[in-house]
């Protein structure tokens, strides 16, 4: 059983880390989607995952459309602050994808408008001042509540 993050076009290094640390600690698959605004062998993204980067199971694929082309008939989410629905009020399944675009423009606004029923968000405040939550926090909300529905399935 495993839960799948798609990180499309992430940028900055200790989010990409952090969330492949929660991937190797929940056995969860990590997939970033190029162009990445980073190397995967840069330091601080390293730093982050710190000695975790092992156990991650990661896939990378050129382009948004080679992964939906890839994994077309899957079952995906699109984690984004213009998602109509609550992430918990979703019904977690096994091998479900859970994708989330980059911090500084999100998921792109058509693939969202054309995937709407798909589109999750998790509440927040009304203040303008708050674009979003930080995306390593974001992907663990979702996660967790992802695996708790699943029962936290070979986690202790």
């Amino acid at each position: 059983m495993a839960i799948h993050i798609v990180l499309v076009e992430p940028e900055i290094p200790p989010n990409t880390g952090n969330i492949a640390r929660s991937c190797a600690a929940t056995g969860s698959v990590l997939h970033l989607v190029k162009p990445l605004g980073f190397s995967i062998d840069d330091k601080s993204l390293k730093r982050a995952g710190l000695d975790y980067w092992p156990f991650v199971t990661l896939k990378v694929h050129e382009s948004l459309q080679v992964f939906l082309d890839t994994y077309k008939g899957r079952n995906m989410y699109l984690a984004t602050t213009k998602g109509p629905n609550l992430y918990t009020e979703v019904e977690y399944q096994d091998e479900d994808m859970i994708l989330f675009g980059k911090e500084t423009a999100g998921l792109p606004r058509d693939f969202i408008k054309a995937n709407e029923s798909r589109a999750i968000r998790i509440p927040m405040s009304e203040d303008t001042r708050l674009r979003s939550f930080n995306l390593s926090n974001s992907a663990n909300i979702i996660l967790f509540e992802a695996l708790r529905q699943l029962g936290f399935p070979n986690l202790s």
